[in-house]
C-alpha cells in the first residue's frame, strides 16, 4: 500500500483541539495509522531521572496523531488537499493533489 503521508511532508490538522495547526511529519507509524508532527497534539510527561546527573521533571513531547486527522499541504499552493496517486508514462506511482493535479514531489 503506498503511504499517502510520509516523513518530512508538511501537513495541517483538521479536526481535534490542535485543529488548523501545520507541522511537519516527523514520523510515520504505518501499521497503527498514525503520525508524529512537529509542534502538534503536544503531551506532557512526567520523567523520573534514570542516571546519575540526569534530570528528571516534566518533559513536554510531541504525541502520535492519527492519519485520518491530517491533511497534506500541496508545496505549489501551500493549500491543504486531498491525495490521490498517477502512474506516469516511465511507470512510476507518484502522489497528485486532488485540487489542483499537481504532481507532490518528496
Amino acid at each position: 500500500m503506498a503511504a499517502r503521508i510520509r516523513k518530512g511532508d508538511r501537513v495541517q490538522v483538521i479536526t481535534g483541539s490542535d485543529r488548523g495547526r501545520q507541522g511537519e511529519v516527523l514520523r510515520v507509524i504505518p501499521r497503527e495509522s498514525r503520525a508524529v508532527v512537529q509542534g502538534v497534539n503536544i503531551a506532557t510527561k512526567h520523567q523520573k531521572p534514570r542516571s546519575v546527573g540526569a534530570p528528571g521533571g516534566i518533559v513536554r513531547e510531541e504525541a502520535t496523531i492519527h492519519l485520518s486527522n491530517l491533511k497534506l499541504i500541496d508545496p505549489k499552493t501551500d493549500k491543504p488537499t486531498r491525495v490521490g496517486f498517477r502512474v506516469l508514462e516511465d511507470g512510476r506511482k507518484v502522489r497528485v493533489a486532488k485540487a489542483t493535479g499537481n504532481v507532490i514531489e518528496v
